[in-house]
């Protein structure tokens, strides 16, 4: 990569990360900085564990880490790479990678991981997200696999005798739960901040989007095709009226309380669901419905990278620990993150849980999200704001879609 190109990429967040701020990090001798986009209390509960159990195991080293909110993560670690003031190590998600190998902001790995006892717990598709150009540039942590979580009370209601299969038996069902009168919706739809994650699962799901040398595709026919069905929820009223505009908070309350029947997430939310619902007699989890032209299921890695090697010994045993089978139970319980270790999902606290079938039997076949150079800036500034003016009529489909074409085109 020559400079000019990676300082072109730089500049697309520059002033974003300049209004942030980068405080300088300090290096001192067993003082392991670490930055990381957690911020609920469970995902604090988990690090917190997992902090202690690697500090009990490496005496002398002090892990000290600081969250920094998604919408703020990438103004954030772009500022601190041109400003030399990066963290030792940092938690990645699979949706990153291109941009910070583009920066050249992580430090590669390849020489320590094919060295790692550990690497063949993980599947080829975990290291896959991670790696460009034959160099690795992370540990697998945990994994969000995508699920469909639905209330089994409601389909015993209705008579449903099992899940969706494919995106056609979903809309159905969602048909079949949907009782405006009694407050009740099919769908919990994102359609807010974070709703061009499933947007684009579709358009996954209908063979609409591809990369091709690095770039992102649109066929524009499919492409129709996949917007006007999931927008097609809304105009049916299948999903409840503030579907634009809700958020995961939104989407997760409304399950929750029995507005809707049905909500599509990773497995990050196993914890609040069962603790709100009880398994099995309200609540259960199936593998997200498949496609017209393929199953596309979005399993998305969550890596810890490093991005200095000024304690590269020590950052190295931090972000490998995350690999070890006990940290990524820890981090399951706390918060339903799953494991992305084949060995922890031996674990009988796993193996004998049936909330965790769906999880388990996705894991195998699922694929990363779909990744290049300014993706991230596409899915969110381009997609959603296409998706969302098709759900409340200020565009067609088709203009929807011809948009998505141009952002593809300017990413």
């Amino acid at each position: 990569m020559t400079t000019s190109r990676r300082q072109i990429l730089l500049s697309t967040v520059l002033a974003a990360a300049a209004l942030l701020g980068t405080r300088g990090t300090a290096r001192a001798e067993g003082r392991l900085t670490y930055w990381h986009p957690l911020t609920s209390q469970s995902e604090f509960a988990g690090l917190e564990r997992i902090i202690q159990m690697f500090q009990d195991a490496n005496a002398g080293t002090t892990v000290v880490q600081e969250n920094i909110p998604n919408s703020e993560f990438m103004a954030k670690v772009t500022s601190a790479i041109l400003t030399q003031s990066q963290p030792d190590t940092l938690m990645v998600l699979a949706e990153r990678v291109d941009d910070l190998v583009a920066m050249e902001g992580l430090v590669d790995l390849t020489g320590q991981v094919n060295g790692w006892e550990r690497r063949g717990d993980f599947a080829d598709t975990a290291w896959q997200a991670i790696t460009r150009d034959g160099k690795i540039y992370g540990i697998p942590a945990f994994t969000f696999i995508d699920l469909l979580y639905y209330r089994t009370d409601w389909f015993e209601e209705a008579g449903i005798a099992s899940p969706p299969r494919t995106m056609d038996e979903f809309a159905q069902i969602a048909e079949k739960l949907t009782d405006p009168a009694k407050g009740r919706f099919g769908y919990g739809m994102r359609g807010g901040q974070g709703g061009d994650v499933y947007m684009v699962n579709i358009l996954r799901q209908f063979g609409a989007l591809t990369v091709q040398d690095g770039r992102g595709v649109l066929d524009r026919p499919l492409a129709i095709e996949a917007v006007d069905f999931w927008t097609g929820l809304a105009r049916r009223k299948l999903v409840p009226p503030s579907a634009t505009s809700d958020s995961y908070r939104q989407v997760m309350e409304g399950f929750r309380t029995g507005h809707t029947g049905m909500i599509w997430h990773h497995t990050g939310s196993l914890v609040e669901v069962t603790t709100a619902l009880k398994p099995g007699e309200q609540v259960m989890t199936a593998m997200v419905p498949a496609g017209p032209a393929n199953d596309y299921r979005r399993v998305s890695y969550g890596y810890n990278s490093l991005m200095s090697d000024a304690q590269a010994d020590a950052a190295w045993q931090w972000a490998s620990f995350w690999g070890e089978a006990e940290p990524e139970i820890a981090m399951l319980e706390a918060t339903g993150y799953f494991p992305a270790s084949a060995q922890a999902l031996k674990d009988p606290r796993i193996a004998d849980n049936p909330i965790y079938q769906a999880a388990s039997d996705t894991l195998p076949v699922g694929e990363p999200p779909i990744s290049f150079v300014g993706s991230n800036h596409w899915r969110e500034d381009v997609v959603l704001p296409a998706m969302q003016s098709v759900m409340i009529g200020s565009a067609t489909v088709e203009q929807a879609v011809d948009v998505m074409m141009k952002g593809l085109d300017d990413a």
